[in-house]
């Protein structure tokens, strides 16, 4: 924290902080709205931030926190290899290599400077999770890659476009190594504009304010955050506080759980992570590179000091974070280390964090959330020759609290996507949505009872399909707090046209053909304290709503369907 004492007048403080939100937001919305790919039009996988010159998050959009974490050591890669001092109007970057600053291959960054009268005064940037990038499978995410060249085209830092003029021969490198470049290249644009409106929005900022003052400004917001971050922290309880969970396993040793442990350190107004313990890095694609952690840090550090979104959220609220990430482990692999579903590993480490704080903070932490993100990949050729690649986001359940129930079926923490709607899906390819449903009985029993998961039922009517399935909690359940009990595990089958069945152990690549169904279910979140103390009126009309069965709520509940047992 600087700790100037200069004095700033409250109501431009608090105009400018407000503006700067509205810009990322605005920058979010025409990310979204002018995107070509369904991830992000329908699921939303996409991202937009401010920074300041210096690289901290001056502002950010309501998106993925793990994009808005993530580029913060991909902006910092830039400030690095390219200072403000040498960088031009109308430069554009480009970035997506995970061993230079970035997250997976599919998220690729970009990133402008920022002028007011010929002076760079912050970056404005956006990343996209790109339907496709090349690699071994359609939709660059395969659970089964053991090193990075598997999945997809690796970008290093790059100009794409210097001084206005674009690189096309970065685009036609680009083009000729996805299988849908035409996305590609019309999500990239989005991204472009996205900028471009950041751009435009703080260039006109600074004509009100002057860009001397308004950097002052900025820094005094994030000075402002820092403290109050600080002064949150300063509440918990100090200590040292542990959690451990796992992964079901890496995508190619199916039988080997992930280990992830992490001692959470609170004390003097910051927080520190440890991860020794933490298994060591994985053959397959389940490895997070150091962004990732520290993404799920900044999340986790958020959550619990701030559960009423009172302090303003920017680069000073992540100054109190530190992390010790073991070398050659699951969270700092050494490169060629494959990472493509690293989102299954960061959103169980914020978990872990969390479960840590709980301890700290027991009234501000819910029971584990099933905290998945279940990936669906489908790529291949209908019968005439036409290609296709696309994809499924699907939730579960999130834990409860002390004070209610867990939220069925939504995307928590990390990554904060959408499902794609079941008409987006068969526009796209030859694939009917037999079922959309809630996954009964999968809530964890409590007091309050736990989120329930989805049941989604897929058939394939044309073609040869490739299926890249990328599922969490088949083998280890979100925990029940306080008395409250597990939720359940998710499930998925390959029901073939001819009868046969193949259970899906957690991940898979594998081929489908007309006629072939994929059955699922997704976890249910835990449940909080003891179940007997539940309301009947509560069993009753889980009941009613089909969210409980009859049978689950007599062993559970001691309830019957006819009488509340109070």
């Amino acid at each position: 924290m600087s700790g100037s004492t200069r004095e700033f007048d409250p109501i431009i403080l608090e105009v400018v902080r407000n503006k700067l939100d509205g810009i990322a937001n605005e920058m979010e919305l025409t990310l979204i709205r002018s995107a070509f790919s369904t991830i992000v039009k329908e699921g939303l996988d996409a991202s937009a931030s401010l920074f300041t010159i210096g690289g901290e998050t001056l502002a950010q959009a309501i998106a993925t926190p793990i994009h808005l974490g993530t580029l913060i050591p991909m902006v910092g890669t830039l400030i690095e290899h390219h200072p403000p001092d040498n960088m031009r109007e109308g430069d554009i970057f480009i970035l997506n290599d995970c061993y230079q600053g970035g997250t997976h291959l599919p998220d690729i960054a970009i990133m402008m400077p920022v002028f007011a009268r010929g002076r760079p005064i912050a970056i404005s940037a956006a990343m996209t999770h790109h339907q496709d990038v090349g690699g071994m499978a359609p939709g660059s995410t395969p659970t089964n890659a053991t090193e990075i060249f598997q999945e997809g085209i690796r970008i290093p830092l790059l100009k794409y476009r210097d001084a206005g003029r674009l690189n096309e021969t970065l685009i036609e490198l680009l083009r000729r190594n996805v299988r849908l470049p035409d996305i590609l290249m019309g999500d990239i644009n989005a991204q472009i504009a996205a900028c471009s409106i950041g751009a435009r929005r703080l260039g006109a900022l600074a004509e009100n304010y002057g860009e001397n003052h308004l950097i002052a400004l900025f820094d005094e917001l994030l000075d402002r955050s820092e403290k109050m971050t600080r002064e949150a922290l300063r509440s918990l309880k100090p200590g040292t506080y542990r959690y451990v969970d796992y992964l079901d396993n890496d995508g190619v040793d199916l039988d080997k759980p992930v280990r992830i442990e992490v001692a959470v350190a609170v004390a003097e107004g910051s927080v520190h992570c440890d991860f020794t313990g933490t298994s060591p890095q994985a053959r397959g694609p389940f490895n997070a590179v150091p962004s990732g952690s520290y993404a799920a840090a900044c999340f986790a550090l958020r959550a619990v000091t701030d559960p009423l979104s009172l302090i303003p959220s920017n680069g000073g609220c992540f100054r109190p974070v530190r992390l010790t990430l073991p070398e050659a482990s699951l969270v700092n692999p050494r490169e060629p280390a494959p990472v493509g579903c690293r989102t299954s590993t960061v959103k169980r480490i914020i978990g872990c964090i969390l479960g840590a704080l709980r301890q700290a903070a027991p009234d501000r932490v819910p029971a584990d959330a099933a905290s998945t993100l279940l990936i669906i990949h489908f790529g291949g050729r209908r019968a005439d020759g036409s290609g296709f690649v696309t994809s499924q986001l699907i939730s579960a359940g999130t834990g409860a609290s002390d004070k209610s129930d867990g939220v069925d079926v939504i995307d928590t923490d990390g990554s904060n996507c959408m499902n794609v709607p079941a008409e987006a899906l068969m526009m796209e390819a030859p694939i009917r949505v037999h079922r959309a449903a809630l996954n009964r009985d999968s809530g964890g029993r409590g007091r309050h009872r736990g989120g329930l998961g989805a049941q989604f039922e897929y058939e394939i009517l044309d073609g040869e399909v490739t299926l890249t399935y990328r599922g969490e909690r088949h083998f280890f359940e979100a925990a029940g707090y306080d008395g409250g009990s597990p939720g359940s595990r998710s499930t998925a089958v390959i029901r073939r046209a001819d009868g046969s069945t193949e259970v899906i152990p957690s991940k898979i690549v594998a081929r489908l053909a007309r006629g072939d169904r994929l059955l699922l279910t997704t976890a249910g979140g835990g449940g909080h304290g003891d179940p007997h103390q539940r309301e009947g009126a509560l069993v009753l009309a889980d009941v009613a709503n089909g969210k409980v069965s009859a049978e689950a709520a007599r062993e559970a509940y001691g309830c019957t369907t006819t009488a509340d047992r109070h």
